[in-house]
């Protein structure tokens, strides 16, 4: 008998969060109202009180707070090439231009040895990223921004439950912070099945946030309405922040069951078969996902299939952004970044969500080690 399919990610939502998904649809209120009232709310609370409003989803986050730091044309933002590519995109879409800095090999997040040497008069803003839930340095960085005059906007979307020096990611830290942009996406370690959400610094206006992510529109008690700013179409519905509600009661221990099955994955991936395994942070990290690298020689194309075969999944993220078509029209080419070329030709991301059993990772170890060698 085969054992079922086993993908690399799958999100929880528990029975309670469905019917009260099914109380919101009854209620005839689905589109943003008291629901995302209180999902914002317990985010702020989350972040020390910080406020928050919510998206439907982390791209539009960091588009809102590009736009809200004034980012536009002739300006530049540095950020990672070794990230989903909306983290590049929003900063086009502003009409600035992308700036990128090659990771460390190790944590494979932004190398905050290079940042300074890529700032100039024309850098307004830095977009630092958490890859596979592991918090980039958040004092440094910040110590950093502030020489330079730069606001930062924390694309965390992949580190909603993470934390940094035992604060959790989105709140403030010793030397302050800034924007903070979380997804919640179906794939993250809190989910609302798409969304997101912006915490913002003390000198941003959070009913300009507002109008930026609802077309603009400032409504007025008399029934009369006015539009000062240009917004779009970004809110989050009751819907979404009903599961999104859900989510939060179990982050704990969502975030508990992730650490041990990644402890599980280093207890029992054999170090002969000469995988790059992550850094082994049990402080910090949400273990969003777990990305070994495969040896230089194996075939990935085939790793895949063969796992598949098997019926495990393995996801890829991410190839290096920067040697897309779209990137590579504005001058970026191979060699630019080796260290994150070299990890996005080699990362690859093995099963790992709340819900997997130990017996679960021990399928997925046995099958490395099977699969791997002959792969070449």
């Amino acid at each position: 008998m085969s054992l079922p399919f086993l993908p690399f990610t799958r999100p929880s939502i528990d029975e309670e969060t469905i019917a009260e998904v099914a109380k919101v649809l009854r209620s005839g209120w689905i589109t943003s109202g008291p629901k995302v009232q209180a999902f914002e709310a317990a985010l702020s609370d989350y972040c020390g009180g910080r406020p928050v409003r919510a998206f439907n989803s982390g791209t539009a986050t960091l588009e809102v707070a590009l736009r809200l730091a004034r980012v536009g044309a002739g300006d530049t933002v540095i950020t990672t090439p070794l990230t989903w590519v909306a983290t590049a995109n929003v900063i086009l879409e502003v009409g600035a231009t992308p700036v990128f800095v090659d990771v460390d090999p190790v944590t494979r997040n932004i190398d905050l040895d290079l940042l300074e040497a890529a700032i100039t008069p024309q850098t307004k803003a830095v977009i630092p990223v958490d890859l596979a839930g592991l918090p980039v340095d958040r004092q440094r960085l910040h110590a950093i921004a502030g020489k330079h005059n730069l606001r930062v906007i924390e694309d965390a979307a992949q580190s909603f439950g993470a934390s940094w020096q035992g604060q959790p990611i989105g709140a403030s830290f010793g030397n302050g912070s800034d924007f903070v942009s979380f997804s919640f996406h179906a794939n993250k370690n809190l989910t609302t099945s798409e969304g997101g959400a912006l915490v913002l610094p003390a000198d941003i206006d959070p009913g300009l946030c507002e109008r930026l992510r609802l077309q603009g529109v400032r409504r007025f008690p008399d029934g009369g309405m006015d539009v000062d700013v240009l917004g779009g179409k970004f809110n989050l519905t009751d819907i979404a922040a009903t599961i999104g509600l859900g989510q939060m009661k179990h982050l704990a221990a969502f975030s508990a069951r992730r650490r041990e099955l990644a402890r599980r994955y280093f207890e029992l991936l054999d170090p002969a078969l000469g995988l790059q395994l992550p850094p082994a942070d049990f402080g910090n990290c949400n273990w969003h996902m777990f990305q070994p690298l495969l040896p230089a020689a194996v075939d990935r194309g085939q790793f895949i299939a063969r796992m598949k075969e098997l019926g495990i999944g393995v996801g890829v993220h991410y190839p290096a952004l920067h040697l897309f078509s779209l990137y590579r029209k504005l001058g970026f080419k191979d060699g630019d970044f080796p260290h994150a070329e070299d990890i996005g030709r080699r990362t690859i991301t093995l099963p790992l969500f709340p819900a997997m059993t130990d017996a679960d990772v021990d399928r997925v170890c046995v099958a490395v080690k099977h699969i791997l060698p002959q792969c070449h």
